[in-house]
């Protein structure tokens, strides 16, 4: 079977507008979370991490736009853009692009917004998105809850090698708006304080916005360093609940199981585990229940959310591109904020960020209505 590689990528995040001040910041266990007081998208104070408005404005400036763009719009074409100029790749109808998001430009619904309210439509944004940076192919959304940006990359990987495309770029984000806040403050979800998943005191989610972008290839020139094969990837939705994850973590289980299968791997050729870690009660009990069934109890994991908060739709292609990262470093990042086991069953929480020989690792994601993904990554000279 051809390979197909995670390539060229960028992240736009409360720690800057690349990737590598995302994964310096990291290295170093700073957490992008800060309090927020903005009582026009919540009536009390909020741990978050949001991208800097003034130099959004700056950066997409240099684009040069010709008409108005939302604040989602103008995230993602600034992510892309710089990924797209970093492959070199010349944008014809052999290169796809998908769109991930949850909710995308669920803020043109807030009142005094100067948007029409058409531009919710994820269909609209993915055509601005498309047409702005010149893409020749109808842009795809891909909008399956929390699961949309690691599921992604295994639909690109699919398009390829069914030779539907060479290439396909990946624009992943959402938001920090009132609608997405007061949703979770109604499950009782939101912490008052820094998330701290698989931990003891654990006691809820925060809310992040980011903007990824990766080059999904299956040429191996102009790769970027820090990329990666993708060896194996699934998705099993397990229908448990419309928010509640299965009690049994039925859905990964047989996620992880189908895309370690693909990949021909064993749980043993797994070096780490980049895992969904919302911090919420349900959530991690479900994870740990899940990993001990695949026997991979044993095998280091981390949440990023410590660092960004849920990012929602995004969160599954940042936490990849950060892992492929972690890869090309050989370093383990640790999974901030956590102090103390807080699930029934073990796992291995990296606790200190650590040099260490890695091959591969494991990224998986879990959302609302029972979805679930597992896709398997290995350095370019691990096959």
């Amino acid at each position: 079977m051809s390979k197909v590689f995670l390539s060229h990528n960028n992240i736009v995040s409360s720690y800057g507008f690349d990737s590598r001040s995302a994964i310096d910041q990291i290295s170093k266990e700073e957490s992008g979370l800060q309090l927020v007081d903005d009582k026009s998208i919540l009536s009390k104070p909020f741990y978050s991490s949001t991208i800097d408005k003034n130099e959004l404005g700056e950066r997409f400036a240099t684009l040069h736009p010709k008409e108005e763009y939302t604040r989602l719009e103008k995230i993602l074409m600034v992510s892309l853009s710089e990924t797209i100029a970093k492959s070199k790749i010349e944008l014809t109808d052999r290169v796809g692009l998908i769109i991930s998001t949850t909710k995308g430009n669920i803020d043109v619904l807030e009142k005094n917004n100067e948007f029409p309210a058409e531009r919710a439509y994820l269909s609209v944004l993915a055509k601005k998105i498309k047409e702005f940076l010149g893409f020749k192919s109808e842009a795809i959304v891909l909008s399956n809850a929390c699961v949309s940006g690691v599921l992604a990359i295994a639909v690109a990987k699919r398009l390829i090698l069914q030779d539907r495309y060479d290439h396909v770029f990946i624009a992943a984000g959402d938001l920090v708006a009132q609608f997405i806040l007061s949703g979770f403050q109604a499950f009782q979800a939101l912490s008052d304080e820094p998330c701290r998943p698989y931990c003891k005191t654990r006691s809820g989610i925060n809310i992040g916005e980011v903007g990824a972008s990766v080059l999904v290839t299956r040429e191996q020139h102009n790769l970027a360093d820090e990329s990666v094969i993708i060896l194996g990837e699934a998705s099993c939705n397990d229908a448990n609940h419309i928010s509640g994850p299965s009690r049994t973590g039925e859905g990964l289980y047989r996620s992880v199981k189908s895309a370690l299968k693909q990949s021909s791997l064993s749980t043993e050729d797994i070096d780490y585990i980049s895992a969904h870690g919302t911090a919420t009660e349900f959530n991690d009990e479900m994870e740990a229940i899940a990993f001990n069934r695949v026997r991979l109890q044993n095998t280091p994991l981390n949440s990023l959310k410590g660092y960004f908060g849920h990012t929602l739709g995004a969160s599954g292609l940042l936490e990849t591109i950060i892992g492929t990262h972690s890869l090309n470093q050989n370093t383990l990042f640790a999974s901030k904020g956590f102090q103390e086991l807080g699930v029934s069953e073990p796992l291995n929480i990296i606790e200190k960020t650590t040099p260490r020989e890695i091959n591969t690792f494991l990224k998986t994601a879990s959302g609302f209505g029972g979805c679930n993904t597992a896709t398997v990554f290995g350095k370019t000279s691990f096959i």
